[in-house]
Parts: C-alpha cells; sequence; structure tokens
C-alpha cells in the first residue's frame, strides 16, 4: 500500500509541476497539411522561405508550433507543398485564434496567400488525416 501511496504522489508532483512550469501535460498534436504552389511563383516561395528570413518563425514558437517543415512536390505539371509541425500547447483553437489575429502573421499570409492554390472546396491549407506515426 505504501509504494501504491508513493506511485500516486509522484504522479501527482509530476503534473503539479509540469503545471506550474507551464508544461503541457497533454501529448504534443502532430498535423499535416497540404496546398498547391502556383508554378510560377516557386523561386519567390522559396525566398520567403529561405532560412535568413524570420518570416513569422517566432510567432510559430510563441503559439506552441515547434518542427514547422514545409516539402515541395512536383507532380505531373502542378506543385504540392506538404506542411507538418508539432503542437505542444494546451490549448489548439485559442492559440490558432490568437496567432490569426496577429498582425505579421495576417501580412505575411497576404503575402503567400496568393503564391498558393487551395484544393478543391478548401479555402487554405488542407489538414490531412494521419493514418501512421512511428513514435
Amino acid at each position: 500500500m505504501a509504494i501504491l501511496k508513493r506511485a500516486v504522489f509522484l504522479s501527482l508532483l509530476v503534473v503539479l509541476t509540469a503545471g506550474l512550469l507551464g508544461c503541457s501535460t497533454e501529448p504534443t498534436k502532430t498535423v499535416g497539411m497540404v496546398i498547391k504552389l502556383r508554378p510560377d511563383k516557386v523561386e519567390q516561395y522559396k525566398a520567403l522561405h529561405a532560412d535568413s528570413n524570420p518570416g513569422v518563425r517566432d510567432l510559430l514558437t510563441k503559439y506552441h508550433m515547434h518542427n514547422f517543415s514545409i516539402f515541395l512536390q512536383k507532380i505531373g505539371e502542378e506543385y504540392y507543398e506538404f506542411g507538418y509541425y508539432e503542437y505542444t500547447g494546451n490549448n489548439f483553437k485559442e492559440d490558432m485564434a490568437k496567432l490569426d489575429a496577429e498582425p505579421r502573421n495576417k501580412g505575411w499570409l497576404q503575402v503567400t496567400d496568393p503564391l498558393q492554390i487551395p484544393l478543391e472546396g478548401a479555402a487554405g491549407w488542407t489538414t490531412m488525416e494521419r493514418v501512421y506515426n512511428n513514435p
């Protein structure tokens, strides 16, 4: 019984410590998404996303989006972007609403959105269904 009480105490301590330190006890949310890129805008898009351009990188971190990556693939005559990130916060909807309201993010999207072509029926990036993960 003493071992069980100790285990419960230690578990509570971990949860409380994580909360006090601002760490999420929620599992990481992984997001994959896809959109087309206008063929005549590929180089402009690459330049905007070059490592030397800070863009909105700090805002992504501020709203708990990590390991954000964008991959580009030409299929036939079309260019497709695949985006991936890990969300580590506690309230995804709230954080995405706050990010959407950031003036610098709005400006960034005004520049990048016209370079892209949403998939049929979508208004922007299409979130993909995750069917496999090897943690």
